[in-house]
């Protein structure tokens, strides 16, 4: 695994190359002491899996609120997607920015995004399955969430989401949220 630290503080793409040979591929998907040496605690409280049909479909923003603040580390397990991480701890040097990866079954990266950051994904192919690690369970009164169009932001998605929840679109602009 090769640990690429991305332009937001504590974002991490992770690389992996699998062992090939004639019956598939192997290879380590999750090592607690590969994330310790990276400074990122490796506690796995809940793991998840987004099942999506459709191309195009919009998953997020979501974050949890402290002290139910989550780490997630996401892996497009199959097809496509465009996975966007926006930083919002007040704290952090870079408070407000985001980055945008792509991750996919071909490419089999994953990308780390710690507590007090938001994320979201849109699908690029059809029947694109998403697995999370996340490092505090679901905590329903601590979850937040921003419109994936906030103009504050200016988000580049690479198309415009044709399904989408009603949850999800009724997400406040971030300015507009209680943090």
């Amino acid at each position: 695994m090769k640990f690429c630290q991305q332009d937001l503080a504590g974002v991490w793409l992770i690389e992996r190359t699998p062992y090939l040979d004639d019956r598939g591929a192997f290879g380590r998907h999750f090592c607690a002491e590969e994330y310790s040496k990276h400074g990122i605690t490796p506690d796995v409280l809940q793991a998840n899996l987004s099942e999506n049909r459709y191309p195009y479909t919009l998953r997020g923003f979501h974050y949890q609120m402290a002290p139910y603040g989550e780490a997630k580390t996401l892996s497009c397990v199959r097809g496509r997607v465009y996975d966007v991480v926006v930083d919002v701890r007040k704290n952090s040097t870079t408070y407000m920015k985001w980055i945008a990866v792509e991750l996919s079954a071909e490419n089999r990266n994953s990308v780390h995004v710690p507590p007090g950051c938001a994320n979201a994904f849109l699908t690029l192919e059809e029947r694109s399955v998403v697995h999370y690690y996340c490092s505090q369970y679901y905590t329903p009164e601590a979850e937040r969430g921003i419109r994936y169009d906030d103009p504050q932001f200016n988000f580049q998605w690479p198309h415009e989401p044709d399904v989408i929840s009603e949850k999800d679109l009724g997400h406040p602009n971030y300015k507009d949220t209680d943090l």
